[in-house]
């Protein structure tokens, strides 16, 4: 079997999606993208591409390390965006050609089963916490929610009041046993995303998530020592 073709498929307003063909009539799918540079990562995959095509889709760990390895400069969010994409439709590809689920490849499944948790928007407690209590409606037992605007490096403590209130009500909504997340999506720096898990902790989140861009992975492990929050 050898992979004949890959087409890219854009839909507005922010995926990408790839469609991985090969001679034997078996396509796999995957999503190479990376929010904001669709174009780049695109272009990355077909370049990539000129190598696939002709390859044996089921040696996925070799193509792999060809694609990281068989230029100079390696790595980076566009190129790892299209490599993903291509990975998971090489998974498809390989699935399907021996007619099993992709994990029996990876050990076997664990669980019949995934809880999930739901989205809420609203910027203001009078929006978000309402917003929860539909979704404890709807039968979630968990949300994920914004909790700030940008702050700069050193901001007030009214900004910090402000995301204290949005998770506080919406902690007063749904009582002690519901789960709620905060995703700050990267708008904070080190030392307020410090500063906000610390005052943070008595409403219990349920996890904290990008509380810095992630070209900043660095500082997570120092806000990580700073609070009790996942």
């Amino acid at each position: 079997m050898q992979i004949t073709a890959l087409e890219l498929f854009q839909v507005p307003p922010r995926w990408l999606f790839l469609k991985l063909s090969t001679d034997s009539g078996i396509s796999g799918w995957g999503e190479p993208i990376l929010e904001g540079h669709t174009e780049a990562v695109a272009a990355a995959v077909r370049a990539a591409s000129e190598y696939l095509v002709g390859q044996d889709p089921t040696r996925i760990e070799e193509i792999w390390q060809v694609l990281y390895r068989g230029r100079f400069y390696r790595g980076g969010s566009v190129l790892m965006s299209a490599m993903a994409g291509i990975d998971q439709a090489l998974w498809d590809v390989k699935g399907k050609h021996y007619g099993v689920p992709i994990h029996e490849f990876l050990g076997g499944r664990v669980r019949d089963k995934i809880r999930v948790y739901a989205w809420i928007g609203g910027d203001s407690p009078s929006e978000v916490a309402p917003a929860a209590r539909r979704r404890m409606a709807e039968g979630f037992t968990a949300i994920k929610m914004n909790a700030s605007s940008q702050m700069h490096y050193i901001d007030s403590f009214a900004k910090v009041d402000d995301v204290l209130a949005r998770v506080g009500a919406v902690r007063e909504a749904t009582g002690k046993s519901f789960d709620i997340a905060i995703d700050f999506h990267g708008r904070i720096h080190k030392g307020m995303a410090k500063v906000l898990a610390k005052e943070l902790e008595a409403l219990h989140p349920f996890f904290l998530e990008e509380p810095v861009l992630p070209e900043h992975n660095e500082a997570l492990r120092e806000i990580a020592r700073h609070t009790t929050i996942p």
